[in-house]
């Protein structure tokens, strides 16, 4: 390849392997940065390595054991997928690549290959849709993007096929602190949201917002995906199609969170009809949408 340019694709990550010593050192990787737990050094590192690792590391190797397959993590099989089909739309014009930001394949390791391969331009596309703090920005944010909003549109109308029920918008949660010092997250996933239903059509009433993935006791923005579902029950909604805008790749929190322990919540409430719609992973307009937003940086 003649080009010296690289396309960087990154993710949140994931555990290398289905075992608890390997879950354990994802949990302290991702639990230790300050950008996701904003409590004093002091405080907060006793009670993660005392209390919190030794009780979450079997409770989340349990959920993993639920979603992994022959490929591993599904985070990192649908990753590899989008790395290999963005490379084949891009062919000569930039080496596309792969790190994750907790675990494996890191920063470190994948910024060296790069170097040591004479790569003088890199292009890192970080794949979460919406800003916030605990994420990167390099090419930036695209909450509102044009692809971005039509392929989720797509996927939905792909999957109504079947029949149009309620439509949940479930996206990752985050501390309310973070939101109050002015972290844009919320409101971006808002636009989504709404842009999302204006695409479809949809009525004030066809569809709802809320957010999943607490963690620890304090506040996080609402409303949360549980109370949304309790609620929706309670106005005689039984039916409800569940899809996550946030995620660009199915993972724990979709695959476990949502298609197993939502879908029990919604059914011992009395709903009926619970689906959930996957992730954009490596769907034809996921990948046309990430070429369109990097092209312009490979000038």
């Amino acid at each position: 390849m003649s080009a010296k340019t690289a396309v960087l694709l990154t993710n949140l990550g994931t555990p290398d392997r289905l075992e608890r010593a390997s879950v354990k050192r994802f949990l302290k990787e991702f639990l230790s940065d300050p950008l996701v737990v904003r409590l004093p050094r002091i405080f907060w590192l006793p009670l993660l390595h005392g209390i919190i690792l030794p009780l979450r590391s079997g409770k989340t190797l349990q959920a993993y054991s639920r979603v992994w397959g022959e490929q591993g993590s599904p985070l990192m099989m649908y990753s590899n997928r989008q790395r290999s089909a963005l490379q084949q739309k891009l062919l000569e014009q930039a080496h596309v690549d792969l790190a994750m930001r907790y675990g494996n394949p890191s920063y470190e390791s994948v910024l060296r290959l790069l170097r040591d391969a004479g790569i003088d331009k890199l292009v890192v596309l970080p794949l979460y849709p919406q800003y916030s703090v605990t994420t990167l920005e390099f090419i930036g944010y695209y909450p509102d993007h044009p692809a971005y909003i039509e392929a989720l549109a797509e996927s939905i109308r792909e999957h109504w096929q079947q029949g149009q029920r309620h439509l949940l918008m479930s996206f990752h949660g985050l501390p309310q602190a973070n939101v109050d010092r002015g972290d844009p997250y919320q409101a971006q996933c808002e636009k989504t949201a709404k842009l999302l239903a204006a695409s479809l059509g949809l009525g004030a009433d066809d569809w709802s917002i809320g957010y999943q993935s607490r963690f620890g006791k304090q506040t996080w923005i609402q409303p949360y995906t549980s109370d949304v579902l309790h609620r929706l029950v309670a106005r005689g909604i039984k039916a409800v199609d569940v899809v996550c805008p946030g995620f660009s790749s199915d993972c724990l929190e979709t695959l476990d969170e949502i298609e197993v322990e939502y879908r029990n919540e919604f059914f011992e409430l009395g709903g009926e009809q619970f689906s959930y719609i996957h992730a954009l992973n490596d769907r034809d307009a996921h990948i046309e949408m990430m070429r369109q937003l990097v092209e312009p940086h490979l000038a």
